[in-house]
């Protein structure tokens, strides 16, 4: 008789476009997301499951594109927002705002050194994106425990959801970095577990990736 398998189903999207034409590292700065007028919006609610866990973090942008979601859904109930700050983007400190020139003149020659390991530079007063891997993976494993075998929806952020996909692949973060995560894409990872806790029959590790920056149409 086959194991009853518990499936908890992560809807990962990244926000909408903000206005950035100097292409800045805004990483935590609070702009806001363009969502008026955009296309998008009716076929991603359309692919989103019902009475799921909704989670933005604590940047406006992430909640912009929530709310701008919810007059498409059809047929389901407004949901309640979780705020979890644990799956905001990278912050750069120091380097926020800075376009990539004005980096490269401020760190001067040990730019090469950022550009040869950019995943495990710290700004000052800032973080790495492997840090942002380990606080990313602490929410993960959390909600996984409080909501296990429930779809959470996370509006989150590019680096974010990188950070989700190097949690559950166990890649490098170097690695993650090589993931083109586009604005209001979906990226589905789904964990899945016995109910005595292991991973399903024949699988390696608990996780299925069922989408990566997928735009619905």
């Amino acid at each position: 008789m086959a194991e009853p398998i518990v499936t908890t189903r992560w809807w990962w999207i990244r926000h909408a476009p903000v206005d950035n034409p100097e292409r800045r590292l805004y990483g935590q700065n609070d702009l806001p997301a363009r969502c008026e007028g955009n296309e998008c919006f009716p076929p991603l609610a359309r692919s989103l499951p019902p009475n799921a866990v909704w989670l933005t973090s604590q940047l406006q942008r992430t909640r912009q594109t929530a709310e701008a979601v919810i007059p498409h859904l059809d047929g389901h109930s407004a949901p309640d927002f979780i705020v979890e700050p644990d799956i905001a983007e990278q912050h750069f400190g120091k380097w926020q705002g800075m376009t990539y020139m004005q980096l490269q003149n401020h760190l001067g020659d040990s730019f090469a050194d950022f550009i040869r390991n950019p995943a495990r530079e710290r700004p000052p007063e800032g973080e790495s994106f492997a840090d942002v891997i380990k606080r990313v993976g602490r929410v993960i494993e959390r909600m996984n425990r409080i909501h296990a075998g429930r779809d959470i929806i996370a509006f989150a952020h590019g680096g974010s959801i990188r950070a989700a996909l190097a949690h559950t692949l166990g890649l490098a973060p170097d690695a993650a970095l090589s993931f083109q995560i586009d604005n209001l894409t979906l990226t589905r990872l789904d964990h899945v577990l016995t109910h005595d806790g292991g991973p399903a029959p024949g699988a390696m590790r608990p996780w299925r990736i069922s989408l990566v920056n997928w735009l619905p149409r």
